[in-house]
């Protein structure tokens, strides 16, 4: 467990490091860069977190991965890919789908809806919460999924 927290960190901080727009992956977890995404690719497989904003050093887009790193155990056990995109000039797809202003954070559950919209840093345990009330994450529970 402590190797996975420190693997997921690296690539957080990686992920804020870099506007390459590469996939960083190990056998935990995936961060993924905002270039590259479709969501299509996540659906009925993960539910995404999307952090948006318009620099790396937004001070709560540096929030959000900090608080996203505090409990990254609860965030896999819920099947949650984390990506990222803070370079605005690019207007990717998930951009023009999601059409942030500034920061933003959402939840997309696996069905490819959109659950949660906010903007301004959310704890995990906020997000968790979400997450659990759904009937898909209900219906994993039951079935130990």
């Amino acid at each position: 467990m402590k190797y996975f927290a420190q693997s997921v960190f690296a690539i957080l901080l990686a992920a804020t490091a870099s506007f390459a727009n590469e996939t960083e992956v190990n056998d935990d977890a995936i961060i993924l860069k905002g270039a590259e995404i479709n969501l299509d690719d996540f659906l009925w497989v993960n539910r995404p977190i999307v952090v948006l904003a318009d620099s790396p050093d937004d001070p709560r887009f540096l929030e959000q991965l900090r608080l996203l790193e505090e409990r990254l155990p609860d965030l896999k056990e819920r099947d949650v890919v984390v990506i990222t995109d803070t370079d605005p000039s690019q207007q990717t797809d998930l951009r023009q789908a999601l059409r942030p202003r500034g920061f933003m954070l959402v939840l997309i559950g696996k069905d490819g809806g959109i659950k949660l919209r906010k903007p301004s840093p959310w704890s995990v345990r906020e997000i968790s919460r979400v997450i659990d009330k759904m009937p898909m994450r209900r219906q994993e529970i039951r079935t130990g999924g």
